[in-house]
């Protein structure tokens, strides 16, 4: 594999030009699979949104019942009996499920009570709708037991981000024979053409103690936005004035403990959302607050470069699709890659959000006011967004106000394809000028024979900014990829990142290099009692500079993965890297001394195992331990968390990991403790408190925040953030900062 890579050096696209020529003539080939339909009719009474699904209108609505497996089976019928219902109508899209269970209400996994939680361990249902039936993006609503709603947008055919949210409706309860819910979704809720005949559809369900997923259509144990029936015969509905104005009031006390200081703010705001079109929105946000988003994961960096950490604020989610650009990172580029970094995927984003509103140290910072553009036209996918930032101090000078801003067009080609254009304008982090413009193509076949597809990009970007020194102010990457859930999968990109580009409002973790990477594995389904698949892979990355010197390169090798029918998985993993360091670097640092690599060139090695078991249970556990050598001296390193639910209303989990290293100029520990608490007073009020601490910055931070959600589109928090340090390292903790927010907000329709 290494050769492979190694031959890219100075023509990365050789390697993702060798599987177009594989790959197109196959393409060529391909037959359009046959989607299924499901013709729907207008109801003229509005169901109750209970989840009995009593009412004599859903004897009247059309229905699927041939759902299939997807796991463990792919194409068997579903072992327990299946019905979806769907009707719909002026003012919203119906969907209801009667799901028998053979084991009775001790069967179903509903351990997820907390609104907006992922529901990957509780059996839940599982909606995908593309109202443009473009096969690129769509939206996913998934309910359970519990009536706990939690939506997802898809940024890319397999891509997604969990934190969007929306207005809809879903309740559910046990029945004699299983259970069964009810869902409404608005059509004020969706972006939509109007005059379409036919919405992208697709329902899933899923068993979890049998790890059985089973689904209306798939291909190759696949399903998304590509893989989507056709739900046929909406009309004549109502789209409202288009108008949303989401009110909001805060009252925040800070008290600064290291300069002794007390402030208390009082902090009004509105977002206003407005339908210019069916299918193109605006939306203006003033004095826009961010003080109830949840808390950063601790990382502990021990490479010379930096940490990625995504974002989690709801107004820079909301569609966070239409600002995707040439795949880069959101897993589209080699997601199942276990060589490569989050920050070296990410690496080369034009754009990316957590450049607004805040500092380069993490810090808040105002926005007083945004507007966004955002939708369809035709097939054209438009997003547009200007931001005004207060200015800020930063210790080597002042930052000045600004306006920043984004324009992202894509236009859709061929059957499932795009090509797009993104610009830039403006610097959050000095008062220079900057700006950048970018073009990319993104091209995706999901139709080949045995329900394969592949997936392939090329990308440019040129980024201008004022006082820049001599050097290539220009990007570019290219990737080609047969992905699969079955048999074997591959792909290979390359990108360039020039020594001067500098994406003011973007993403990069490291300049004047080419970074190759290279994916391939294999799935063999068993379909036993108790095991589910093996998988072995072998992935790699190098990174040299442009001048042709090695930097980085990782060979990362599975040769075993499990994973049974209850979705415990066991992973052994070995890999190699190469280090080059042109200069020496600090890994480690505390008030008296200093670690430092120094430079040179350095090869290691580590192997180690994961071990995880399924979600869904009571008790659910994960370890890693990895050991071997490290630059020019020896590793140790062990994680894992534990989590307990005795019950629906109570999740309580502990994590910790730790780097145990020994080199030739000191040894040292890094060491991340987390605990979290979740309790669920019912499905709209729940309580979390998380803690987190790490021995490299000696900070200790806890959230605790009280979330109650009566209904969609009401939010009410009581958010608590403190801070503690240790920072001469003697084991004695000083409080840095405490915070006390009361948030509400509400959404009025027209």
């Amino acid at each position: 594999m290494l050769s492979v890579v190694s031959a890219t050096r100075g023509g990365g696209l050789a390697v993702c030009a060798l599987l177009l020529t594989a790959v197109v003539p196959v393409c060529a080939a391909a037959a359009t699979a046959e989607r299924p339909q499901l013709q729907i009719t207008r109801t003229t009474v509005v169901p109750i949104i209970d989840g009995r699904v009593d009412e004599p209108l859903w004897e009247q609505a059309a229905h699927i019942d041939d759902l299939r497996q997807i796991r463990p089976n792919d194409g068997a019928p579903g072992t327990e009996r299946s019905q979806i219902l769907v009707t719909y109508d002026a003012d919203a899209l119906y969907i209801a499920a009667r799901f028998w269970d053979s084991a009775g209400p001790t069967g179903i996994s509903a351990n997820i009570m907390r609104q907006g939680s992922r529901l990957s361990e509780d059996d839940r249902i599982a909606i995908i709708l593309d109202p443009f039936d473009s096969s690129r993006t769509g939206y996913r609503f998934e309910a359970n037991l519990n009536s706990v709603r939690n939506d997802m947008l898809y940024t890319g055919a397999t891509s997604f981000t969990s934190d969007w949210t929306v207005i809809w409706d879903a309740r559910a309860q046990l029945t004699d024979y299983g259970w069964s819910l009810e869902i409404a979704i608005p059509f004020k809720t969706l972006p939509f053409d109007a005059s379409r005949e036919a919405w992208g559809f697709n329902v899933s369900r899923a068993i979890r103690r049998k790890g059985e997923e089973v689904l209306w259509t798939s291909r190759n144990r696949a399903w998304g936005p590509a893989v989507l029936g056709e739900l046929r015969g909406i009309k004549d509905v109502d789209q409202g004035k288009g108008l949303d104005v989401v009110m909001s009031a805060g009252a925040r006390h800070l008290h600064d403990e290291v300069n002794s200081t007390q402030t208390t703010v009082l902090e009004p705001s509105l977002d206003a959302y407005y339908r210019l079109t069916p299918s193109l929105n605006a939306s203006l946000t003033l004095n826009t607050d961010f003080s109830a988003t949840e808390l950063d994961d601790r990382q502990v960096n021990l490479s010379r470069f930096g940490l990625f950490f995504p974002e989690k604020r709801d107004f820079f989610l909301n569609d966070a699709d239409l600002f995707e650009f040439g795949r880069l990172g959101s897993g589209g580029y080699l997601g199942n890659n276990r060589s490569t970094t989050r920050a070296s995927q990410e690496s080369g984003r034009p754009f990316f959000s957590r450049r607004l509103g805040l500092s380069s140290a993490g810090l808040p910072v105002d926005l007083e006011a945004g507007a966004k553009l955002s939708g369809r036209a035709g097939r054209y996918r438009i997003g547009a967004l200007a931001v005004r930032q207060d200015g800020y101090a930063t210790p080597v000078g002042d930052i000045d106000r600004a306006t920043l801003g984004v324009v992202r067009v894509s236009a859709d080609v061929l059957d499932e394809s795009s090509v797009g254009f993104i610009a830039t304008s403006g610097d959050p982090g000095s008062n220079s000028a900057a700006s950048l413009y970018g073009v990319d193509f993104l091209y995706l076949d999901s139709r080949l024979p045995g329900g394969r597809s592949v997936e392939a990009e090329a990308w440019f970007q040129d980024s201008q900014a004022s006082g820049s020194l001599p050097g290539s102010t220009r990007a570019w990457g290219a990737g080609v990829r047969l992905p699969g859930n079955e048999g074997l999968r591959l792909g290979a990109s390359t990108k360039e990142i020039g020594s001067q580009f500098r994406p003011a409002l973007g993403f990069v973790s490291r300049r004047g290099v080419r970074d190759t990477m290279v994916d391939v594995g294999y799935t063999r389904v068993v379909r036993g009692r108790v095991l589910q698949s093996w998988f072995a892979g072998v992935d790699a990355e190098r990174i040299e500079g442009t001048d042709g010197r090695l930097q980085t390169q990782v060979l990362s090798v599975r040769p075993l993965e499990l994973e049974t029918r209850g979705r415990d998985i066991l992973r052994v993993v070995y890999q190699s890297s190469q280090e080059q360091l042109s200069t020496p670097f600090t890994i480690y640092q505390e008030p008296k001394r200093r670690v430092v690599v120094h430079v040179g060139s350095y090869s290691f090695a580590d192997y180690g195992f994961d071990l995880e078991t399924g979600s869904q249970r009571e008790w659910a556990a994960s370890a890693s331990v990895r050991g071997g050598s490290f630059y020019d001296g020896n590793r140790t390193g062990a994680g894992g968390a534990i989590t307990w639910r005795p019950s629906r209303n109570l999740g309580l989990k502990a994590g910790y990991s730790f780097n145990d290293i020994s080199l030739p100029g000191g040894d040292f520990t890094t060491r991340i403790v987390s605990g979290t608490a979740e309790v669920a007073f019912n499905s709209f009020l729940s309580w979390i408190t998380l803690v987190q601490y790490d021995n490299v910055s000696e900070v200790m931070g806890l959230q605790t925040r009280l979330v109650w959600v009566p209904r969609a589109g009401q939010k009410y928090f009581l958010v608590a953030n403190q801070g503690l340090q240790d920072v001469d390292k003697d084991g004695r903790f000083t409080t840095v900062s405490t915070e006390i927010s009361l948030r509400a907000g509400y959404t009025w329709r027209f």
